[in-house]
């Protein structure tokens, strides 16, 4: 499953709006997700991520799906920079 930031916006900036934007996406979108199925976080489009909105975000998926988060490349440096605060297994 590609699981597109965007679609939670594309200035991805606190810490209260990516849990929102967790919250939603465990209800509407991670309920589709197959077992063992790999989720591929697309960057596209996003303009802004903090290392807040990603640690929230981007934790809480990696420990609900270990070892199944894939982060996909980014050119983008404010993306590069905030993921080097999170850590995924």
């Amino acid at each position: 499953m590609k699981l597109e930031l965007k679609r939670f916006g594309d200035f991805l900036s606190s810490r209260p709006a990516a849990r929102e934007a967790w919250l939603a996406a465990k209800a509407y979108v991670l309920n589709q997700v197959q077992p063992n199925e790999k989720i591929e976080v697309d960057f596209s489009g996003v303009k802004v991520l903090t290392p807040s909105w990603a640690d929230e975000f981007i934790s809480n998926l990696a420990k609900e799906y270990p070892g199944r988060v894939v982060l996909l490349p980014s050119d983008n440096s404010s993306v590069k920079a905030s993921l080097e605060f999170v850590k995924i297994e």
